[in-house]
Parts: structure tokens; C-alpha cells; sequence
């Protein structure tokens, strides 16, 4: 099963996606995570574009391939 949350900043979607991962046993896919690596790794400079989207999608994508509950949030 995949959930997906989204919305503007500071309106709740990182506390709403973990206490709801930490409820139902699911794996949390946050894109603002994928980003902040990519920018401290060097790979790339704010805004990163797509990169942290194709990034959680495969993850995701892995995950749900796995059989697991994925909550993905932007």
C-alpha cells in the first residue's frame, strides 16, 4: 500500500507521516531527507530539481516491490 501526504510547509506532513509509520509498521519516504543528502553530499546545490523525487520513487518503488506499507511525503 502506498499513502502519499502532501501539502505547504510547516502544516503537520513530517508528524503526520511518522506517527502514522510508527502506528501501521510503515516505511516513511520523505523527500525533503533525499534532498538534504544529495545537497550534502555535493552532488548538487538547493534547488536539487527532480532529483530527490526520482530518488524517492525508486525507493518507494523498492519498498512496495518488497511487500511494505511506503508513506511518501513532499
Amino acid at each position: 500500500m502506498l499513502i502519499v501526504i502532501g501539502g505547504l510547509p510547516g502544516t503537520g506532513k513530517t508528524t503526520l507521516a511518522r506517527l502514522l509509520a510508527a502506528r501501521i509498521g510503515a516505511v516513511q519516504v520523505r523527500i525533503d531527507t533525499i534532498e538534504q543528502a544529495i545537497v550534502r553530499s555535493g552532488l548538487a546545490r538547493h534547488p536539487v530539481g527532480p532529483a530527490g523525487y526520482v530518488i524517492g520513487y525508486a525507493l518507494a518503488g523498492e519498498h512496495l516491490r518488497q511487500g511494505l506499507t511506503v508513506i511518501a511525503e513532499s
